[in-house]
C-alpha cells in the first residue's frame, strides 16, 4: 500500500518553499509520495492573476522532474467548479480503488480554519492530515489538538509566497533564486507575471 500525501494549491507559481515542504514530507514522515494537486479554482480565491491550468501543471512538472517521489496531479481539472476537497478525495478513491492510501498535507494556518471545510468530519474520519508549521495568527480548534489522525511534521517554516514572487517579478526584481531553475526558465520564456 503506497502512502500518498496530497498537497493542494494553485502553485501560481510553484516555488522552492513548496518543494522544500513536499520533500520534507516524503523524507521525514511515513509518506511514500507527495502529489501536488493543482487547484483550478478555489472556493475561497478569486481568479484574477491565476495562470491557465496547463501552465501551472507544466511548472509543477518541471519542478518535480528530478524528484521521483514528488508528482504533479491534474485530478481536479475535470471536476465541476467550484470544487471541494471531499469531492476530490472521493474521485481519487474511485480512480485508484486499491494500492493507495491518501492523506492531506496542509499548513497549520489551514488547520485553524479546517472546521469550516465542507464535510470536514468525514475527511478526518477517513484520512490522515499531515500538518507543517506556518507563522499565522489565531488558534487551532481544541477538537483537533492531539487528534489521532492529525500528524504534526516538524518541517522548516517557509515564508515565501507565490503572491510575493508574482508582485516582485512584475516590478522587475530578481526572483530567480526562489524558483526551481526549470520553473524560472519556463516562466521567463512565457513572459508570465510581467
Amino acid at each position: 500500500m503506497k502512502k500518498v500525501g496530497l498537497y493542494f494549491g494553485t502553485f501560481n507559481p510553484i516555488h522552492i518553499g513548496h518543494l522544500a515542504i513536499a520533500n520534507h514530507m516524503v523524507e521525514f514522515s511515513d509518506l511514500d509520495e507527495v502529489w501536488f494537486v493543482i487547484t483550478p479554482q478555489s472556493p475561497f480565491k478569486q481568479k484574477k492573476s491565476l495562470l491557465d491550468n496547463h501552465h501551472r501543471y507544466q511548472m509543477v512538472l518541471e519542478a518535480t522532474t528530478d524528484c521521483p517521489k514528488l508528482k504533479p496531479s491534474k485530478i481536479e481539472f475535470d471536476l465541476p467548479q467550484p470544487n471541494y476537497t471531499i469531492n476530490t478525495l472521493i474521485h481519487l478513491e474511485e480512480k485508484y480503488p486499491e494500492g493507495y492510501n491518501f492523506s492531506l498535507i496542509m499548513g497549520e494556518d489551514n488547520l485553524k480554519g479546517f472546521h469550516k471545510w465542507k464535510n470536514y468530519e468525514v475527511i478526518l474520519e477517513n484520512y490522515a492530515l499531515y500538518i507543517y508549521p506556518r507563522i499565522s495568527t489565531g488558534t487551532v480548534s481544541h477538537q483537533f489538538e492531539g487528534h489521532p489522525k492529525i500528524n504534526k511534521v516538524d518541517a522548516p517554516i517557509m515564508e515565501i509566497s507565490s503572491t510575493f514572487i508574482r508582485k516582485q517579478h512584475a516590478k522587475g526584481k530578481n526572483i530567480k533564486p526562489l524558483l526551481p531553475f526549470r520553473v524560472w526558465k519556463y516562466l521567463d520564456e512565457m513572459n508570465f507575471y510581467r
